[in-house]
């Protein structure tokens, strides 16, 4: 019976798993991808959060109209119950990412969303939205805000 040969090479080719650098380069490259991804990603949840405030401006200009048509005057309108012209975005709970307000007049309004918190950092700023259905960004270099 012959002794079985244990050279450096057939050491290696044996071994299993990463070597050091191998791992550090894995760790590099998915630190880079992290860089380069969380950036779009909070942009994108910036966006969609600025959605839902625009969905609920169009919402409580849809009830201004309605109380226009039966009051003949934007004057009294109120935010529904609370009787509130200032109310917090979302209205179901959570973060309040827009503070939504409503100036009326007897014949005009303008709802205005001013974002909060990490919502600040959104491109678009304030947005507004009048009875003439003119809906301006506190940026009004950028197109897409609306």
């Amino acid at each position: 019976m012959s002794k079985p040969s244990f050279s450096p090479s057939s050491l290696r080719s044996a071994a299993q798993g990463f070597t050091l650098i191998e791992l550090m380069i894995v760790v590099i490259v998915v630190g880079i991808l992290a860089a380069v991804a969380y950036p779009n990603y909070s942009e994108h949840v910036r966006k969609s959060r600025r959605a839902a405030a625009k969905a609920e401006m169009v919402e409580y200009a849809q009830r201004a109209e309605r109380h226009h048509t039966l009051n003949n005057s934007y004057a009294s309108f109120t935010f529904g119950e609370t009787n509130s012209t200032k109310i917090n975005s979302p209205r179901e709970g959570g973060t309040t990412m827009y503070a939504v307000t409503i100036v009326p007049t007897a014949t005009a309004y303008t709802i205005t969303a001013v974002p909060q918190g990490n919502q600040a950092k959104d491109k678009c700023g304030t947005l507004t939205l009048n009875q003439a259905g003119v809906k301006t960004p506190a940026n009004s270099g950028s197109l897409t805000c609306w």
